[in-house]
């Protein structure tokens, strides 16, 4: 008998269209043999070593997030103040080097005033937890993750728990 931790990153929008990326930890005879079902579901399907991998490899995951979602957020509230067009602002910078996956797809929606989430803030902030009881077992200091924890925390205060991540941006509106 064999067991895989496959954790996903994608969203709601990935599961539902099977682009989901697929982090997996465990047997490599166990993934091979898995690999037919991981593709119904998704697209970017790794092994990432032995038992507990791809959990650590979703805490990365979630970890990169969350700084970039606080610069994401303060560099479109600047764009706002300066008396920029922020569409066109994103237009200039998203091929450069701050173009990513949430400045492509979080950006428009926070602009939009769509906070719906892929990703709920209430299961985010239960990821941002997990990450940093798994740092301070490895003697990891993480203040950027510890910072974007307790502004989403406060959001939650504020009744933003079933926003998307990217309702950050209300954090920095009020």
């Amino acid at each position: 008998m064999y067991a895989l931790d496959a954790p996903v990153s994608g969203g709601d929008v990935g599961a539902k269209n099977a682009t989901l990326a697929i982090m997996v930890g465990g047997d490599e005879t166990a993934f091979e043999a898995m690999i037919p079902i991981f593709e119904v579901m998704g697209e970017n399907i790794t092994l990432q070593g032995g038992a507990g991998a791809g959990q650590h490899t979703k805490m990365v995951n979630q970890m990169t997030i969350a700084p970039m979602m606080i610069g994401l957020c303060e560099a479109l509230m600047y764009a706002k103040k300066s008396g920029l067009n922020p569409h066109h602002v994103l237009k200039a910078i998203e091929t450069g080097a701050a173009g990513s996956w949430s400045l492509s797809n979080y950006a428009p929606r926070i602009l939009a005033g769509d906070l719906d989430p892929g990703f709920a803030i209430k299961h985010y902030i239960k990821d941002m937890n997990i990450a940093l009881e798994s740092a301070k077992e490895m003697g990891l200091r993480v203040p950027g993750l510890e910072l974007a924890l307790q502004m989403y925390e406060q959001l939650v205060a504020r009744g933003e728990a079933e926003n998307g991540i990217h309702a950050l941006i209300k954090y920095y509106e009020s």
